[in-house]
């Protein structure tokens, strides 16, 4: 049976919350050209066209790269991302019928072959087929812009979630130094990592880049209230 079918409709114009993470809750991002890889695979997956990724682009940095593949029509629209170390989030918009399924085919498929062979490994990378969540709420699609965003936060303060953020100034420095996350990208940033995104296909929340820190510090400082 193949590992990407499911019992699952996707459609098309509808917003889904993506992830997955490593078999046996194993690391799937050693380091950061793990990280940039996958990266990259997120930018170069997302055709219509068949993917390869030759060698030549060993040595050019994520955003060199980027410029350099030519893509077709793209699967889908994708709005968030978040890289931990053993798992990663995705929002995305389904595009074009089955959209969602072959790009996750296609960037399961060519990560792991990556990945195990760069660490002379075999066997399955990820944990089973993704796991996907309907956003048919517009409440909760908004919520989900800071809670795949906020995921980076337990690396240095594990139990904010249950006790709250011990220190907002330390939590938002760390967010803006985590760079495998789009959570730079709606701050602002002038990077090339931002072409993986298509904010457009997605609601206005953020109509200026002091809307999304408001929203950031609003999530933030409600959980820091849980100290006092």
């Amino acid at each position: 049976m193949n590992l990407m079918e499911r019992k699952f409709n996707f459609y098309i114009g509808e917003f889904y919350h993506i992830y997955n993470r490593g078999n046996g809750k194993m690391d799937i991002f050693l380091n950061e050209q793990d990280r940039k890889r996958f990266m990259l695979l997120l930018f170069i997956c997302n055709s219509v066209a068949s993917v390869v990724v030759r060698d030549l682009y060993i040595g050019l940095t994520l955003g060199e790269t980027i410029k350099k593949v030519k893509r077709e029509e793209t699967l889908v629209d994708i709005g968030v991302y978040c890289l931990m170390s053993n798992h990663f989030h995705l929002l995305i918009r389904e595009k074009v019928e089955g959209g969602i399924s072959l790009f996750m085919q296609k960037l399961a498929t060519s990560y792991s072959m990556y990945f195990n062979k760069r660490n002379e490994r075999t066997g399955s990378l990820f944990e089973g087929r993704f796991k996907a969540e309907h956003v048919d709420k517009d409440e909760y699609l908004k919520y989900l812009f800071s809670y795949i965003h906020l995921n980076p936060v337990k690396l240095i303060e594990p139990k904010w979630k249950e006790v709250g953020i011990v220190d907002k100034g330390r939590v938002k420095k760390y967010l803006e130094e985590y760079k495998c996350s789009s959570y730079v990208d709606y701050l602002g940033e002038n990077r090339e990592e931002k072409l993986i995104l298509n904010r457009e296909a997605f609601p206005e929340y953020f109509e200026e880049f002091k809307d999304f820190e408001a929203f950031i510090d609003e999530w933030i400082d409600y959980k820091q209230t849980a100290l006092l």
